[in-house]
């Protein structure tokens, strides 16, 4: 599977930016999940890829082929990518069975591809079943009802799932009649002969041609496969109908229409659809949305045993970050157009790069509490925080704030220099969706209308703390005194709302007690992963330690 480079990809519509000097390398047999709240630009992002939207702007390359270029003019139809894509409405053909709708796009293939010898494959194919005609027997036999009575159907369904067969493979097998046998070892054996027979006959009759025939059938001609520009075979599409139903699971429902099936099994019919065509890449808009809590996570479970198997490169556009965490490789987290981080996805949980992605990422949310300190010279932060509560913060990694401060700003001078630049080109135009700093929320016990209160002024000596709700812990011994405002128990653990003076903190806490609101308790913060993020700009300064003095 390729490799997908997108670089400096920008779409807009008059001044309004879905996307905004987006680059992104997607790496080979990758899972990547597109996270973001709605609105945010990641379907636009993954229809430009795929070809359904076209960019205003940048440069797209999948594998080693441009294709979408705005300078050198290059944009290649959706058809010729080779991608497929997995919309949240499953679209199913409903006057088509299963087996229909799976091997439509099939029979409108007409492109170059190898030759192959549809009677070399089928005579092939049987000839490698034919090996023990003892299992044969005993995969027929296991398809009898408790009346004895044989299902040919569901016969023909396990031949075809043992041994990678295609319908009409399976049924010519079965018509040996090798399962009827007292003896299926001596008559799968002299039948294995005959085809053996044949095959050499058949690859006989290219070597008089100078061609011979590869381990897939494919005609070769001095060790290269010869191409031609043709349609898929019945036996081609048949056998990759069947392959892609074995891969999800749906082989017993091929004579089945959509309606007569459950969501989660047209969901998986809509995926068989898809990887039958044998896209290089495969795009995934909010697949799992329309499916109830249950049947959403089971089929998570799918999707990545799905990755596996066919080891392709997956594209996953979701704004459920449980989704994106337990399916993807990395996420490529958007907000406003902007792409604001793009890393593993317990990477973004702990080191989040700044407010958006701390607040957005994880449930319960990030606990966010405003700072006021300055570095001490032992590189720590002396902190004041929750009114009045002192604590000093230590970096887990040597750090100098000034030096963070200095590469801030130069960062935001390089990308005003760069709007500059951009405004001053032929038909660019100001972005009318302004990046701002993200408004993280600082719970409260009255909560205020934020919009009425005036802007804070921001020094240097401000800072806010993310605190993730399962580094704080209630211990006897704990520094910070509060109150259980709020408790939930859900078995294995409960998450708490626990009130600091005027202020509220979420904690999550393992095991199974039982806390009553009202109830005191003292709380101490642990763990290497609290966060030291910049009020100014945003940005995650450094991930350490908190002590409460």
């Amino acid at each position: 599977m390729p490799e997908i480079i997108l670089e400096n990809i920008t779409k807009r519509w008059g001044k309004f930016f879905g996307v905004d000097n987006v680059s992104l390398n997607i790496p080979n047999n990758s899972f990547i999940t597109l996270l973001g709240p709605s609105g945010c630009g990641k379907t636009t992002i993954l229809r430009m890829i795929a070809g359904l939207e076209t960019p205003t702007e940048g440069k797209i390359t999948i594998g080693d082929k441009v294709v979408f270029d705005s300078n050198a003019g290059i944009n290649v139809p959706a058809n010729k990518r080779k991608v497929g894509f997995l919309f949240q409405n499953y679209a199913l053909w409903p006057n088509m069975t299963v087996y229909e709708n799976i091997s439509f796009g099939l029979k409108n293939i007409h492109e170059e591809m190898p030759v192959l010898d549809p009677e070399a494959k089928q005579t092939g194919d049987i000839v490698r079943a034919l090996v023990n005609g003892t299992k044969i027997k005993e995969i027929v036999e296991e398809c009898r009802d408790k009346n004895g009575k044989l299902d040919e159907n569901k016969a023909h369904i396990k031949l075809i799932d043992n041994y990678n067969l295609s319908i009409y493979s399976a049924k010519e097998l079965f018509n040996l009649g090798i399962h009827s046998s007292s003896d299926p070892d001596k008559v799968a054996k002299a039948k294995l002969a005959e085809y053996e027979e044949k095959l050499a006959g058949i690859k006989e009759k290219y070597a008089k041609e100078g061609k011979e025939l590869s381990g897939k059938y494919h005609v070769l001609k001095n060790g290269i496969e010869v191409m031609e520009t043709r349609k898929l075979t019945k036996e081609e599409i048949d056998s990759r109908v069947r392959a892609c139903s074995r891969i999800v699971k749906i082989g017993m429902f091929m004579d089945r229409y959509p309606a007569e099936l459950s969501g989660g099994q047209q969901q998986r019919v809509a995926i068989a659809r898809t990887l039958a065509p044998e896209p290089q890449v495969l795009f995934m808009d909010e697949p799992l949305s329309n499916l109830d809590a249950k049947l959403r996570l089971e089929m998570r479970y799918e999707l990545q045993r799905l990755h596996v198997e066919t080891g392709s490169t997956f594209v996953y556009v979701t704004h459920d970050q449980m989704e994106a965490m337990t399916l993807a490789t990395r996420i490529c987290l958007v907000n406003n157009g902007v792409l604001q981080q793009y890393a593993a996805p317990l990477d973004v949980y702990s080191r989040p790069a700044n407010l958006f992605v701390a607040d957005f990422v994880g449930n319960p949310s990030m606990n966010f509490v405003d700072a006021k300190g300055a570095q001490a010279a032992d590189g720590s932060v002396e902190l004041n925080i929750l009114d009045g509560v002192k604590a000093k913060f230590v970096p887990n990694e040597p750090l100098k704030i000034s030096d963070w401060r200095a590469e801030r700003d130069k960062e935001e001078e390089d990308k005003k220099e760069f709007e500059r630049q951009r405004l001053m080109k032929k038909g660019a135009v100001e972005k009318s969706n302004k990046d701002e700093v993200f408004k993280y929320h600082v719970q409260k016990v009255e909560e205020q209308d934020e919009s009425l209160m005036d802007e804070p002024v921001i020094t240097d000596e401000d800072f806010v703390l993310g605190i993730r709700p399962e580094a704080i812990d209630i211990e006897p011994a704990g520094k910070i005194n509060t109150k259980i405002y709020g408790a939930m128990p859900t078995g294995m653990e409960s998450t708490l709302k626990l009130k600091v003076g005027d202020f509220l903190l979420t904690s999550v806490i393992f095991g199974n007690s039982i806390y009553l609101i009202g109830q005191d308790a003292n709380i101490d913060i642990k763990g290497k992963d609290i966060l030291l993020f910049d009020r100014r700009s945003g940005k995650l300064i450094s991930g350490g330690t908190l002590e409460i003095m």
